[in-house]
């Protein structure tokens, strides 16, 4: 069946100019980082220019959390950013995926009270489902990758 633009749902509302497309996806990116990108920065060594935050509650930071992260719970943000975190090094934030809206509720935080922040799309559930280390109360731990979400090659080429 062909739809006339009315119709169709993905044109029902036309595409952005090009202009102001532009200018909307240039901001996601000062505002994101993907799991693959953070996970690539950590393992290069040295100092990878920033911090992550890890914004869940104990209990979730004890079954895992990426490996260097420092845990600093969402509601503790106010009280607790001064004495773990830099202001001058930006911070990536990070909760359980992307059905929870934790780690933009702390970047928003941390933004107010003077940080650079972006916020890890994919949370620690895409840090797993790619096969990446993480550590857990118990210690050291991995999964297979996902083969949904993570390239068997290794590079999705994105």
């Amino acid at each position: 069946m062909i739809h006339t633009a009315s119709e169709n749902p993905v044109l029902r509302v036309p595409p952005a100019a090009p202009a102001e497309a532009a200018a909307h996806f240039r901001a996601s990116l000062a505002h994101h980082a993907d799991v693959a990108d953070v996970a690539e920065a950590l393992a290069a060594g040295g100092d990878p220019g920033f911090v992550v935050v890890d914004s869940r509650s104990t209990e979730s930071w004890d079954q895992g959390h990426i490996p260097g992260a420092v845990h600093l719970p969402t509601a503790l943000v106010p009280e607790r950013a001064g004495q773990l975190l830099d202001r001058s090094v930006p911070v990536v934030t990070y909760c359980w995926g992307p059905g929870c809206n934790g780690a933009t509720r702390a970047a928003l935080a941390l933004a107010e009270l003077g940080y650079r922040v972006k916020e890890m799309l994919g949370g620690f559930e895409y840090w797993a489902r790619e096969g990446l280390a993480y550590e857990t109360r118990q210690g050291p731990a991995r999964r297979d990758p996902d083969p949904l979400t993570a390239p068997v090659a290794g590079e999705c080429g994105c």
